[in-house]
């Protein structure tokens, strides 16, 4: 299975930079057994059935990314992947040239210092003297995708979340972005369609962003992220399907926590939380999900494997090259797809 299969064309012009004033006005691109269809996600709510359950991540992202200085003057860029203890973090650093175990750096014009402590793979593993929570809330900007070429605005604090997020869950550092297009207009609409409503977590990292390097896709090695799968959300998928109710995930994190409690135990579903390197892709055996709401991904994103994985490659090709037709915004501020099977 070839990476290029998952390739498309995009125009630049059709990567959002920004979002939409209203969360819920974006369009979408409904695909379905019976074809394609356009439609807003405020649309929605009629595409649900009673006793649909949404399944979303209640992940909150940190303001994870900070700028500063080696104690020798060398710049350095940090994205913090995950806080370790209070003071302790495994960080993404850029710097002209790596740090060594025991240098000192110093961020917001050396206010804040640390100590680099030691290599952990790819990552770095630092001490602070401050507790990180307070240094990322203080001086700490929101990790916008790259590929939205431009500087971190203040919308973006608050628009980059979703509005379900847990304040006490806030580990992430990118959002889920499919739950980006939900506000509490469209929350009320689908609970009066007799939708219902579960929650899981998983914290989403920086690997999410990391391309795939391998030309066989099966030789791609996915990166690890911390989830929770809890007793209640398993009980309301159980009489979901009890009832002849659909489970859809809000989101490719949804879907990835929801695979990897039953994936993790031997293809049944139970609470469970830990790490997981899950990778879906075509030939994938589903064992939870229903229907799937999810944005546009990057070309030969293994995001895109997994949409292609639950509805199958050529349609969901088609569907893209369709929405580059119709100019659908794509990506984390884009428009979004219900993808049904």
């Amino acid at each position: 299975m070839q990476l290029t299969d998952f390739s498309y064309q995009l125009p630049d012009e059709l990567i959002a930079r920004y979002p939409l004033a209203q969360r819920s006005a974006s369009r979408l691109l409904h695909l379905s057994p019976q074809g394609l269809a356009h439609k807003t996600v405020l649309d929605l709510a009629q595409l649900i059935r009673p006793h649909d359950l949404l399944v979303f991540n209640d992940t909150r992202v940190l303001a994870a990314r900070l700028y500063g200085q080696k104690s020798s003057g060398g710049k350095v860029e940090v994205l913090v992947e995950r806080i370790v203890d209070e003071t302790i973090a495994l960080v993404h650093l850029r710097a002209s040239k790596s740090p060594k175990a025991g240098a000192q750096l110093l961020f917001a014009n050396g206010q804040v210092q640390a100590q680099m402590l030691e290599r952990v793979g790819d990552l770095f593993k630092l001490q602070f003297k401050q507790p990180i929570r307070g240094v990322l809330a203080q001086y700490g900007q929101m990790p916008l995708p790259p590929y939205l070429g431009r500087e971190v605005e203040n919308a973006d604090a608050e628009r980059y979340q979703t509005v379900y997020s847990d304040p006490n869950k806030q580990n992430s550092v990118a959002a889920p972005t499919a739950g980006l297009h939900f506000d509490e207009d469209l929350l009320a609409n689908l609970k009066a369609a007799g939708a219902n409503f579960a929650y899981v977590t998983l914290h989403v990292g920086a690997g999410t962003f990391q391309p795939v390097r391998t030309d066989d896709i099966r030789d791609h090695q996915m990166h690890s992220e911390w989830l929770n799968v809890p007793p209640e959300t398993v009980q309301a998928i159980n009489e979901t399907k009890a009832k002849g109710g659909r489970v859809i995930a809000i989101g490719t994190t949804s879907v990835r926590a929801l695979e990897s409690a039953a994936l993790y135990n031997d293809g049944q579903l139970q609470a469970w939380s830990g790490e997981t390197q899950i990778f879906i892709y075509p030939s994938y055996e589903w064992k939870v999900i229903d229907a799937l709401f999810t944005n546009f991904h990057l070309p030969e994103s293994t995001l895109l494997m997994l949409v292609c994985a639950f509805a199958g490659k050529e349609r969901v090709m088609n569907a893209y090259a369709q929405a580059v037709e119709q100019k659908y915004r794509f990506f984390s501020y884009g428009d979004a797809m219900f993808v049904e099977r």
